[in-house]
């Protein structure tokens, strides 16, 4: 197996009201074509620690590694290329433009990496949207779609620069189980017919037990991997 994130003694504090350790002496890997959950109670940590993997967090203690590239001491500005072109997010709320299309939501990292010309992008956002079922829908203002079928578009944006990893909030909290269903089998279908790797925090037990590599964190540490 091939890693594709890594980290080594991930330690954070907070410092409000008191000083206090959320994260404690964190050692992850996460191999390349990989669906890995992240599971634990409320206050566990694992919100934080999945916005250290993401980079948008760099008070820590320690180091990350993604890519082969170690993140650690970067400043923001290479961060923020860091992630979009290598991190696709999917949050528990879709955070689509409601003014905007859905083929022109899609569009908008790829138009931001500037990586292929207007054309190039336009052709793979519908191939994105297409793998997803939603095609049909490319015109349409996203405002005009269902939950379950915003939160596809959502997952069709984060592909679009074909990140090394796509980082999930709480991807199907906002979603009734039908929709839940559809969007495990998407991310399974991802991980291993694509070998899209993909980290998910969920509090959802099912979700969590049927993905590839359950991580389970309490009070600040993994303590079941």
């Amino acid at each position: 197996m091939e890693p594709i994130l890594t980290t080594k003694g991930v330690n954070k504090f907070f410092y409000e009201p008191e000083k206090f350790q959320v994260l404690k002496s964190i050692d992850l890997t996460v191999n390349k074509g990989e669906f890995l959950s992240l599971v634990g109670k409320s206050g566990c940590g694992k919100s934080t620690l999945m916005y250290v993997l993401s980079t948008m967090d760099t008070d820590y203690e320690g180091e990350l590694q993604i890519a082969g590239q170690r993140l650690t001491g970067k400043s923001q500005n290479e961060l923020a290329a860091f992630r979009n072109a290598h991190i696709g997010f999917v949050f528990q709320f879709h955070y689509l433009l409601p003014e905007f299309s859905v083929l022109q939501n899609v569009m908008i990292p790829a138009l931001k990496l500037n990586r292929y010309s207007r054309k190039e992008i336009e052709e793979r956002a519908m191939t994105k949207l297409k793998m997803l079922g939603i095609d049909e829908h490319a015109r349409k203002a996203s405002s005009k779609l269902s939950g379950g079928q915003q939160q596809r578009v959502a997952i069709a944006r984060a592909l679009i620069n074909d990140p090394d990893i796509i980082m999930g909030d709480e991807p199907t909290g906002n979603l009734d189980s039908y929709n839940t269903q559809l969007v495990f089998d998407i991310f399974s279908e991802l991980t291993h017919t694509y070998k899209q790797t993909i980290i998910a925090v969920t509090h959802d037990d099912e979700f969590a037990n049927k993905s590839d590599h359950r991580v389970e964190m309490s009070d600040g540490r993994i303590v079941k991997s």
